[in-house]
């Protein structure tokens, strides 16, 4: 079963086909992000005016790739919440002409369900019950994955997302937007302890939080300039960095083993960061549980992912007519 998928829930405009949930027949997006750094962030209604531009030529760009015409689809899946509201707006209403005009199932994905679902796509041995973790700009979730379908949220962020934390970090640290790479890069070369950064507590043990932890650095970096001291880039990335890692893996891995759960996987934006993807691995490893992480490639927003879960929404008989509408904030 071969499913066309979109996603446009921020400031990529993607187009996938998908096979059975598991292999990518063709992937294209379009990014934004050199138009968003001259604002040192995404700005929604340039986002939006850019998706309308583009998802037209991204989408029959993957069905070339496919060698496929929008006839021979499945169906046709789509991002419909959580993300910037006129974003989604813009891939919905185009899934829906589509669906409409070849008389195919419309198939609606939950974002953070999509950025689980990349896993399938790498590792086609792993199957539901799993816990995984999902960290993005937007998202910081530790979930049940209890089918392909069922998610519990067991853990959340309560106030900032990694991503974005790593974004507001990065750019008091006077790196460009998105900030997240440029700390990774600046993390490899600095040490880690150079500066104690607050670990902020929460009263449920699997939540997180990353607004103090922010302000901290943003604070440090002020103090230093009205004082005229030099601050040592590198190592404040890296002490930053280790510390969002930390409270990622310690509190992941604790409620892996309280739950039960010797499978565990990883998902989001916030999955491409190497000093993330090696501290889990490592904690994992000592644990013994298994632990799957996508390809860099598919960390990010894309539209594979989507059809990826999309295949096995429409298993499960979740598809949607002309009344599905867009939804900017939306809980598993």
């Amino acid at each position: 079963m071969k499913i066309l998928a979109i996603e446009s829930s921020c400031d990529e405009t993607a187009c996938a086909v998908v096979e059975d949930g598991r292999k990518i027949i063709s992937s294209v997006v379009a990014t934004q992000i050199e138009e968003h750094k001259l604002y040192g962030g995404v700005v929604p209604e340039i986002a939006s005016r850019r998706h309308c531009e583009n998802i037209v030529g991204v989408c029959r760009e993957a069905l070339e790739q496919a060698g496929m015409s929008l006839e021979e689809c499945d169906g046709v899946a789509v991002t419909y919440a959580p993300g910037l509201i006129g974003a989604l707006l813009v891939g919905v209403n185009f899934a829906k002409g589509l669906a409409l005009a070849a008389k195919k199932p419309l198939i609606p994905v939950h974002h953070i369900k999509g950025h689980i679902a990349a896993n399938y796509i790498a590792h086609p041995e792993l199957e539901p019950p799993y816990i995984c973790l999902v960290a993005s700009g937007g998202h910081s979730h530790i979930i049940k994955v209890n089918s392909y379908t069922e998610f519990q949220t067991i853990g959340r962020t309560l106030d900032d997302a990694a991503g974005e934390a790593f974004d507001k970090a990065a750019r008091s640290m006077g790196f460009p937007y998105p900030g997240g790479v440029h700390i990774d890069r600046a993390a490899k070369m600095g040490d880690h302890t150079r500066y104690k950064l607050p670990v902020p507590k929460t009263e449920n043990p699997y939540d997180f939080s990353f607004s103090g932890l922010k302000t901290s650095v943003i604070n440090l970096v002020h103090n230093a300039e009205q004082k005229g001291e030099e601050i040592n880039v590198n190592d404040l990335a890296a002490s930053f960095q280790h510390t969002v890692c930390e409270i990622l893996t310690s509190r992941f891995i604790k409620a892996a083993e309280e739950n039960g759960y010797k499978t565990a996987a990883l998902a989001g934006g916030v999955a491409a960061n190497s000093g993330l993807r090696e501290m889990l691995e490592k904690k994992a490893a000592e644990k013994g549980m298994t632990l799957y992480i996508p390809p860099v490639s598919l960390c990010g927003d894309n539209a594979a992912m989507i059809g990826s879960q999309g295949y096995y929404e429409f298993l499960a008989g979740n598809t949607a007519g002309s009344e599905l509408n867009a939804v900017a904030s939306l809980r598993l």
